[in-house]
């Protein structure tokens, strides 16, 4: 038997999960209200209400797509992947959720779908929809291959942003949806190519009003080396990543709530200043 994990709640505190609930919300009658495909390459950014669903979708071909959310309403809440890798596991799946940043700390969605959800591991370990890493950026490429390139992920997600009125200090670490990943024999971070096929999906429920930002990785599925001595423009195995939002049945959603904030409301051992009273 292999060590506990860490992060645990008691039975029915904030780490279970109502799947029945879940299964329900995803099960239900649906209806289409967005729908889009980002090109090769690229980002963008798009909103998915609370009490929503958004799927994500490899349409021709297996595709890794990096992915940032926000409160639509105040983005300094955001996506926390090192405390969702604690609170949830390192490779998400059905059930798991993507926690936010201190002080809000709180789900931000539930993953309530995911054909790649029976993959378990490759050859090497790896398994899929890895919070390990985080996005390909132009200044780490420069850095490894001394050329400039304009279309990593973070760069994607840069330009995605920017219409909503973020910058590139908001671009955070991601989700990587389709990506297969793991930690080798020294203990360093490797990627397998990509197991997705034309079709897979992706689905998550909207815990509260949502920004989301994905971008195409320009690896494309990641089955040829990006750095290094046999690397090469990966381009012929770049595709598309097909967006869907849905609107679930109202009637599915009877009894739920957007979740909270984190309960604490200390000082972190501070008090509050005694300021004389003047006439």
């Amino acid at each position: 038997m292999g060590a506990e994990a860490a992060y645990r709640s008691n039975d029915g505190g904030a780490l279970d999960v109502d799947r029945e609930f879940y299964r329900k919300v995803a099960g239900a009658d649906r209806e289409l209200v967005d729908s889009f495909e980002i090109p090769i390459r690229s980002g963008r950014a798009w909103e998915v209400p609370a009490g929503h669903l958004c799927r994500l979708v490899t349409v021709d071909g297996p595709q890794v797509g990096d992915l940032n959310v926000w409160n639509a309403g105040d983005p300094r809440e955001r996506l926390w992947a090192a405390r969702t890798r604690q609170l949830q596991r390192a490779h998400v799946t059905t059930f798991d959720r993507l926690w936010s940043n201190l002080p809000f700390l709180r789900p931000l969605l539930t993953i309530t779908d995911d054909t790649l959800a029976d993959y378990g591991r490759d050859g090497n370990g790896g398994r899929v929809h890895d919070l390990l890493g985080t996005r390909c950026d132009p200044y780490v490429s420069r850095m490894l291959s001394g050329a400039d390139f304009d279309f990593h992920c973070h760069s994607n997600l840069v330009r995605a942003v920017l219409p909503y009125g973020l910058t590139e200090f908001d671009v955070h670490d991601v989700l990587n949806v389709f990506q297969c990943t793991g930690l080798n024999e020294e203990d360093r971070y490797f990627m397998s190519p990509c197991p997705a096929r034309p079709g897979d999906h992706f689905e998550f429920f909207a815990e509260m009003d949502l920004l989301c930002a994905l971008s195409t990785c320009p690896g494309g599925d990641l089955s040829v080396p990006m750095w290094g001595p046999d690397a090469r423009d990966p381009l012929d195995t770049c595709h598309p990543i097909g967006v869907e939002v849905y609107r679930p049945d109202p009637g599915v959603l009877s009894g739920w709530a957007p979740p909270r904030r984190a309960a604490y409301q200390g000082l972190h051992g501070m008090t509050l200043p005694h300021w004389p009273r003047h006439r």
